[in-house]
């Protein structure tokens, strides 16, 4: 039986315009509001058209020694041409952790499937 997990590609976001580009601060502090932002496409943009898009982004925190992580955004990108409107992949989210994890980051891409990225962050 094939795992979903096989399904997922990645990459060096900066040669693979398809690759969740997560900025998040390293070290952050316990408890404080910090911002995260995901983009797809930053150093080579991905097209945003009704044939080609991104359709979703979804970005989890997995905390050291949790078993599960933890969903923290949904991003549905949902104009892609319809009467000249685009969305663009690109969203900023803001949360507090209260220990050290893994950021993950999962998008779609309507023809290239499924794309993953990752990101250590350390709580001081």
């Amino acid at each position: 039986m094939e795992k979903f997990g096989s399904l997922y590609q990645s990459g060096d976001w900066k040669g693979e315009k398809h690759v969740p580009v997560i900025h998040i601060s390293d070290k952050v502090k316990k408890g404080e509001v910090v911002e995260l932002r995901v983009n797809i496409g930053e150093e080579i943009p991905h097209p945003n058209t009704l044939e080609h898009h991104i359709k979703w982004i979804k970005v989890y925190f997995h905390g050291e020694g949790d078993k599960f992580p933890v969903e923290i955004g949904n991003y549905n990108f949902t104009s892609h041409g319809e009467y000249g409107v685009f969305t663009e992949p690109d969203l900023t989210i803001k949360f507090k952790v209260e220990k050290s994890g893994t950021i993950y980051a999962a998008s779609y891409c309507n023809i290239h499937g499924l794309w993953e990225n990752s990101k250590k962050v350390e709580v001081e």
